[in-house]
């Protein structure tokens, strides 16, 4: 049922995924498909976890690079040649609007990815807040890989999704190529804001204080 479903996924996107059209597809009755994954959403999820799970999870196993920076490209391109290899997972994974919880595997997913935002933003080299940094990666991310998609394999720009990269970090990442020098206060103030809690001594109300304050530093 679930490679039923990819394949219609990837044969006429989401809008091709009904109940029918599944039941069809995969020789089951439609009151199958009600049992194992309620509605459409449902559905939607189990094909997306199937695909993303062993994904993400090597991702959560892979070994770091000792600059964070380097780590970021990589697991950039990792998501990239994923997104290529799968767009029926793909196409789940970023349909606007869509109602009900995400699949688990997103969700770690996007963690995981904070995580290395992170620890670019502990060596005072982040240009913005960090949620500000995940949402751009991720938007350019999914932006670049849709772009991809719609183009015929062999009409892709090749270095697109480099050329998206090396934008990417240089607008998030200080010092990087389009900002040689540039240290400023907002990188020094994002990354005291995410070793904040290694700080002993202060009362909790000095804390949400500190914390209000450099996320204002970390605007500027």
């Amino acid at each position: 049922m679930l490679d039923a479903a990819s394949k219609l996924i990837v044969q006429g996107g989401i809008a091709a995924l009904t109940t029918r059209a599944v039941a069809a597809a995969a020789s089951v009755q439609p009151p199958a498909l009600y049992r194992l994954f309620g509605e459409k959403r449902g559905l939607l999820n189990a094909v997306a976890e199937r695909g993303l799970a062993p994904f993400v999870a090597q991702k959560a196993s892979a070994k770091l690079h000792p600059d964070p920076v380097q780590d970021l490209r990589n697991a950039w391109d990792g998501f990239v040649a994923f997104g290529l290899a799968n767009p029926a997972v793909f196409a789940i994974m970023n349909e606007i609007g869509a109602p009900g919880p995400a699949p688990p595997a997103m969700l770690t997913g996007i963690s995981i990815l904070r995580e290395r935002v992170q620890r670019i933003a502990r060596k005072g080299q982040l240009r913005m807040p960090v949620e500000r940094a995940v949402a751009l990666i991720h938007a350019a991310g999914v932006g670049t890989v849709a772009t991809l998609l719609a183009t015929p394999v062999n009409m892709r720009d090749s270095q697109l999704a480099t050329s998206a990269c090396d934008a990417v970090l240089a607008a998030i990442v200080a010092g990087g190529p389009m900002h040689p020098r540039d240290a400023g206060i907002a990188p020094l103030a994002v990354a005291l804001a995410n070793r904040l809690g290694e700080a002993g001594g202060l009362t909790p109300g000095e804390r949400l204080l500190l914390g209000e304050l450099l996320d204002r530093l970390s605007a500027v």
